[in-house]
């Protein structure tokens, strides 16, 4: 007999699921589910594939693994091999799933659920890469994925580069980083389209920052401006320096 059964009950209670969130996800009943993890039933092929995608794991492993070992946590040693070949390994955190990486972001089994990809020309390093919406960043058009890494340090923060800043308040969001000169504990966050007002953000409520390292968009998606736009844009910074010049004055 398979350890599939065993498998699903320790993934499930891994997740902090009821059984019927779980069957909700693997679109089964909740007294199917009860008799998958009680034994009494084999897992179908079509729900073990659900749980092979939802865990990133294969088939073998659900079936001949025991994940749950407490001798030695199988998902663990995993992560650690992964970390061990030294393949920068991306995350790719998209849009739907942002209101959860805010939960997440660190729990190592949701990170591990989401899904990555590799690019040759990274060095060594952390790296995540976060999918962006809206025009607040243009010519970075919405629908971009920026690729960024770790940073540990807010003291390693260099002025005017971008990063993507996961905060409590605001969550994601992609801007320019400018180091508050009359108070350390603040950062001011700058769009590249000066439409969108500059803001501060106390440091404190800084979760993680990610240094913009690639922008990856779509070929066939080109953000333009047209003339009413610029003409808006060109009155919107006149009005801006009109009102620094009054507040110098």
């Amino acid at each position: 007999m398979s350890l599939a059964g065993k498998n699903l009950k320790y993934l499930r209670k891994l997740r902090g699921w009821t059984q019927e969130e779980f069957a909700s996800r693997l679109r089964i009943k909740r007294s199917l589910l009860g008799a998958y993890e009680e034994e009494r039933a084999e897992p179908r092929i079509e729900v073990l594939e659900i749980v092979s995608e939802l865990f990133k794991l294969t088939l073998d492993e659900l079936l001949l693994k025991d994940l749950g070992d407490t001798r030695g946590n199988y998902l663990a040693k995993r992560r650690a091999q992964k970390l061990a070949a030294g393949t920068n390994e991306i995350q790719f955190v998209p849009v739907k799933a942002a209101a959860g990486y805010l939960a997440g972001y660190a729990d190592p089994e949701f990170i591990d659920e989401l899904n990555t990809f590799t690019l040759p020309m990274l060095a060594p390093g952390t790296y995540r890469a976060f999918e962006i919406v809206g025009d607040s960043m243009l010519p970075t058009a919405s629908g971009s994925v920026i690729v960024g890494e770790k940073v540990d340090d807010v003291e390693d923060v260099k002025n005017n580069n971008t990063y993507i800043v996961i905060s409590r308040n605001e969550g994601i969001v992609y801007k320019r980083v400018m180091k508050n000169n009359r108070s350390k504990n603040k950062f001011t966050l700058i769009s590249d389209n000066p439409s969108y007002q500059p803001y501060n953000i106390n440091a404190e409520d800084v979760i993680e920052l990610w240094r913009a390292t690639l922008i990856l968009s779509k070929t066939n998606v080109q953000q333009r401006w047209d003339v009413n736009q610029l003409a808006s844009l060109v009155s919107n910074l006149q009005e801006q320096v009109s009102t620094l010049k009054k507040k110098m004055n």
